[in-house]
């Protein structure tokens, strides 16, 4: 196996990267490192919005093969599970840990010991998954892995309610960004994940995201470096497809990455929430219709990687 070596090795060895762990920690102490900016004292263990103290909490890792094909490869992406996620979508699929107690407390000496069993089993990358409320921890858990082998890329797998002044801290940490565009209205926002400024946050951190890392580049198929962008198409446009597109064509890149996904179905609150007329249609999944309205809305726009089969 060819393996892609990872750009926070050149941080560690120049000192920087302990640095970027001091200042993150820093945050901790009023919490800030979201957009909730909860100001609570997580150094303390006390919680906030995502409600988790000092320690990371990991629903499970382990190799995934069900990711998009660039970080899957041919051994996997190595995915950690963080629980408690900093959205509150009504419809997560992932709700058992994004949104109920769920998984163990780890300390950062055992979540790096985690991403090296990873590597040890030739996973492609360590895939952080839920990863915004536990930045910290993340960055001194690299830390201490890099100083005993860990090489391989860093994948930020998020919700993409990130704010810039942490994402900046993870700048040359991160290899590759899989942030969610979730919604183009923040009212339809607000109504489904609890988030009153989506996609005002959305659009900032996608920007700063690409400007760090860039249009997505691959080896031999597998991700090296880049943005991978998702797109969950919801039923009767409530994701408002052509907006998102529209702005990650004009103000990203035309040669993004853009999974566009169909795989909408009505989870966890979506069949027991009283829906107005304008959200009822929430409880039936994504039509063909609606799916191809949306990846029509893409190739308008001028994107052409990542959907329809669109290669690496």
């Amino acid at each position: 196996m060819t393996m892609i070596s990872a750009s926070y090795k050149r941080l560690r060895e120049t000192g920087e990267l302990r640095g970027r762990v001091q200042e993150a920690w820093d945050l901790l102490a009023s919490c800030t490192l979201c957009p909730h900016r909860c100001g609570v004292n997580r150094r303390d263990n006390e919680t906030g919005f995502c409600k988790t103290g000092v320690h990371t909490i990991i629903a499970s890792y382990g190799p995934h093969f069900g990711e998009e094909p660039p970080l899957v490869g041919k051994h996997g992406s190595g995915t950690i599970f963080f629980s408690r996620c900093n959205l509150r979508c009504t419809y997560c699929q992932n709700y058992t840990i994004s949104q109920e107690p769920c998984g163990q407390p780890v300390g950062c000496m055992e979540l790096a010991n985690i991403m090296l069993r990873l590597q040890a089993m030739k996973c492609h990358n360590i895939n952080l998954v839920s990863p915004s409320h536990v930045v910290p921890q993340i960055l001194a858990a690299v830390e201490i892995a890099s100083g005993s082998g860990l090489v391989i890329p860093l994948v930020y797998n998020t919700g993409t309610y990130d704010d810039c002044k942490t994402l900046g801290l993870l700048d040359g940490v991160i290899d590759i960004y899989m942030p969610d565009a979730k919604y183009g209205r923040d009212d339809v926002a607000l109504a489904l994940s609890g988030i009153p400024d989506y996609s005002r946050v959305m659009k900032s951190a996608l920007r700063e995201m690409h400007r760090q890392v860039g249009d997505l580049v691959c080896r031999d198929g597998v991700a090296e470096r880049g943005l991978i962008i998702r797109h969950l198409v919801l039923p009767d446009n409530l994701a408002n497809s052509e907006i998102v597109m529209d702005f990650i064509a004009g103000e990203l890149s035309r040669n993004a990455y853009v999974n566009i996904m169909a795989q909408y179905r009505p989870m966890w609150k979506v069949p027991e929430r009283k829906t107005g007329t304008r959200y009822s249609a929430m409880e039936r999944p994504v039509t063909a219709r609606e799916y191809e309205y949306a990846t029509g809305c893409a190739k308008g726009a001028g994107l052409h990687r990542g959907f329809d089969g669109g290669g690496c």
